[in-house]
């Protein structure tokens, strides 16, 4: 079996990975942080906007049940992708609408379905998602992880 990654964010990591998680053909999701410039940043450290990393799901999926293109769809549509450094009553540089791509074909797919999108007449304003190479991915504290599950939540952060 051949398991591929992607990374996302799209506001609080315990929806989004809720999200990925109710994905056929999705093998694991991990909450974590990436896109920053602080070596193992802690949740505390994200939370004060000082580390450049925005709150991410690192999705490992088997791309013979689930293709790259299905989870972006998963993606634009558990968030608000016009909102700068927002989702919901979550406010701050960590809360970016963000996609990581590990290989060239991530990008060429990312950035055409997010025109795509746009071109949809969808949403009124300007997508705001960055598309940038994947950086260094840092796995959140244990008690981040399945979060909804372990409090018996269902649903997200936000609507």
């Amino acid at each position: 079996m051949t398991t591929e990654k992607a990374i996302f964010g799209a506001g609080c990591f315990w929806g989004v990975e809720s999200v990925f998680r109710a994905v056929k053909g999705v093998d694991e999701v991990i909450s974590g942080y990436a896109g920053g410039h602080v070596k193992n940043p802690a949740y505390r450290d994200v939370c004060s906007g000082e580390t450049g990393h925005a709150e991410v799901v690192q999705v490992a999926y088997d791309p013979s049940q689930v293709g790259y293109d299905e989870l972006l769809d998963a993606f634009w549509n558990c968030h608000n992708p016009t909102t700068p450094n927002r989702q919901g009553p979550d406010v701050g540089t960590q809360y970016r609408s963000v996609i990581f791509f590990y290989t060239p074909g991530q990008e060429i797919v990312a950035k055409a379905s997010r025109e795509k999108l746009q071109q949809s007449g969808r949403w009124r304003e300007p997508i705001v998602t960055e598309i940038l190479p994947a950086s260094e991915f840092y796995p959140a504290e244990e008690y981040h992880q399945h979060y909804f599950e372990k409090r018996g939540v269902r649903g997200h952060c936000h609507g």
